[in-house]
């Protein structure tokens, strides 16, 4: 916690002449990028590994339709065949399980008022009106929606919300261009109609997590989740 932050202070540091009182809140976004630009090669991999996956679904239907009513084999023809054409299920999840510990790093940084048996100064810094330790609802009782603070996070949801609605677009449009297949005879598979609709929407969850978290993890929340959406875009067209 200590060395984290001392590398968030000296990322402040340079960026004050640029940003003046917000400089902290640039250094989150800065660090952000850098850890994004890290796991980029592990999200080209993920984009690959869906396309890999799409393309393995008639395969998997027709082993769905063959071992019908034998799931444990089915389930092992499945891996079987993941493994024969090097495809990994959880090729997805890795750049999202690799980000979690810098989004908790964030978390606790700015949740802790002491680091080191010392004073956590970070939190004298604020983004605009809106300290970087303060939440939503701090927000709300120091003036109100429109108050300094409230009107910080009101620009904070229109970027999330803008951010998610592109993410919908482009979920909607990708599970018309690669559908999900009938498990055989023109069965759907059990469950799959409910997660298919309810996964565009997945994006506007972020609107929750800004609500509830600290404002330095929140800008780590909006920041990753625009590249995300940035990237998705570029990976998969």
């Amino acid at each position: 916690m200590s060395v984290f932050a001392s590398l968030v202070e000296r990322l402040a540091d340079l960026l004050q002449p640029l940003f003046g009182a917000s400089a902290a809140a640039a250094a989150i976004v800065l660090f952000t990028a850098l850890v994004r630009l890290l796991v980029h090669p592990l999200s080209r991999a993920a984009a690959r590994g869906q396309k890999a996956r799409a393309e393995l679904q008639p395969r998997i239907a027709e082993l769905r339709r063959k071992h019908a009513k034998n799931p444990e084999r089915l389930q092992r023809a499945v891996l079987e065949l993941h493994a024969e054409e090097k495809v990994s299920p959880l090729s997805g999840c890795l750049p999202s399980l690799c980000q979690l510990p810098a989004f908790f790093l964030l978390y606790h940084l700015f949740s802790s008022s002491t680091i080191g048996g010392e004073a956590n100064e970070l939190l004298s810094h604020r983004l605009l009106a809106a300290p970087l330790g303060g939440r939503w609802s701090d927000a709300l009782g120091d003036g109100g929606l429109l108050g300094g603070a409230g009107v910080v996070y009101v620009a904070l949801f229109a970027v999330v919300a803008g951010v998610a609605a592109f993410s919908y677009r482009l979920t909607k449009r990708s599970m018309a261009e690669r559908p999900v297949l009938p498990a055989g005879d023109g069965e759907a598979v059990p469950g799959m109609g409910a997660i298919t609709k309810v996964m565009p929407f997945m994006s506007f969850f972020t609107l929750v997590t800004v609500a509830v978290v600290p404002l330095a993890a929140a800008l780590y929340v909006v920041t990753s989740t625009t590249w995300s959406a940035v990237e998705r875009a570029v990976l998969h067209r």
